[in-house]
């Protein structure tokens, strides 16, 4: 095998300042995306425009720039922290002789490396084919041409017009099986109702810790990194409260500034569960000097997914680096409204589970005011896990 596929991919990254938001803190993400795909990054084009190009959404002289830092570091591919047209992205490869993907592409890219359920790997898949779905138009400009085909084409039909008709029937196919995945969460979301307990879901910027407050308080094996997009697959789990009894807690994909429609799209059976939960727990990350406009994204992203409804407790995670106390904060009705901690060190987690033994009592005593008339539940029922196991 060559070296040039032995070796870890290097990427060059392109950064362009249009006059908003910190450019220093977009570099640093898109750097960690680059690094949790699983390449090195090589070099760092930035600049400042009024507006994209419409053909090399860069400009010549920018590309030219980019061409000589491809040839300087032999780099393999080209990542654009924007959003690409299959126009530009095909004119960017013609002149730089280079691979180049968009955000979008890369973000799905790293979805597809860590989904590991059946149902994970569906979305991430019914995600890239809808992306892929625009680049059909004027990307493959090659397989515009007339080709013979048995079994496959009809009479006059291109290997364009082929390729479009197969990609909409496997579409349709993993929408069909999508669906049925998603009744099948109904039905346990039901089953979690009649047992009227805490519906609790973690939601929150990508590594947040997440993961890591999930696994410290429900003692699970969840995977948690120092990566974006460590965790995937929704994880659900029972958490015992001494003052409340059982919870359901889930663990939830990270959000991520910008995040691709088609995947909040083919997620949209994931993320529903979000939105029926009685409480989020939005986990942020206090020492991320972006902290504020994270949650902004976060928030964005839920009310697409209409969540926005959902009372929220907020979690200032990672305050081992920020030397700050654990602490909470109450809100004008006197319930806890925030709270200081780190999932890491277990700092602060005795206050969490004080502020969801609260939730979960005031659930109950409105319950029961609603009904008095409640049916009883056995309290040996068993939640069933979104991997269908007991």
């Amino acid at each position: 095998m060559s070296d040039r596929f032995s070796r870890e991919e290097r990427a060059v990254i392109v950064q362009l300042d249009f006059g908003q938001g910190d450019i220093g803190e977009q570099l640093e993400e898109v750097r960690l995306l680059v690094r949790s795909a699983g390449a090195s990054v090589c070099a760092v084009v930035h600049g400042r425009r009024h507006g994209p190009d419409a053909s090399t959404y860069a400009g010549k002289g920018k590309v030219e720039e980019i061409a000589a830092e491809i040839a300087a570091h032999d780099a393999d591919l080209v990542v654009f922290n924007h959003e690409l047209s299959a126009g530009q992205e095909r004119n960017l490869e013609r002149a730089l002789q280079c691979r180049v993907i968009d955000r979008t592409s890369l973000i799905l890219d790293i979805f597809a490396q860590r989904a590991q359920s059946a149902e994970g790997k569906l979305q991430v898949e019914l995600a890239q084919l809808e992306h892929l779905s625009t680049r059909l138009v004027r990307g493959w400009t090659h397989l515009e041409r007339q080709k013979g085909g048995i079994g496959l084409r009809g009479p006059g039909e291109t290997q364009l017009e082929t390729d479009r008709r197969l990609l909409g029937i496997r579409v349709r196919l993993l929408k069909e099986r999508l669906a049925r995945l998603e009744r099948q969460r109904g039905v346990q979301r039901k089953a979690r109702g009649r047992g009227e307990m805490l519906n609790v879901s973690l939601v929150g910027y990508t590594n947040a810790g997440k993961s890591t407050l999930f696994n410290a308080l429900t003692h699970a094996r969840v995977f948690a990194a120092d990566q974006l997009f460590a965790t995937l697959d929704t994880t659900t789990r029972k958490l015992w409260l001494p003052e409340a009894g059982n919870i359901v807690l889930s663990d939830t994909v990270g959000f991520i500034r910008d995040l691709p429609h088609s995947l909040v799209a083919a997620f949209h059976a994931t993320l529903e569960a979000t939105a029926e939960a009685d409480l989020l727990l939005h986990v942020v990350d206090s020492a991320s000097a972006a902290r504020d406009d994270q949650v902004a994204d976060v928030n964005k992203v839920l009310l697409e997914i209409g969540a926005a409804k959902v009372p929220q407790l907020t979690v200032l995670n990672k305050l081992d680096l920020t030397g700050l106390p654990p602490a909470v904060e109450r809100d004008e009705y006197g319930r806890i409204s925030r709270v200081r901690l780190s999932a890491s060190c277990g700092d602060g987690m005795p206050l969490l589970r004080e502020a969801l033994a609260e939730a979960a009592v005031e659930k109950f005593r409105s319950g029961r005011e609603r009904s008095s008339g409640a049916v009883a539940v056995d309290e040996n029922d068993t939640i069933p896990h979104l991997d269908g196991s007991p």
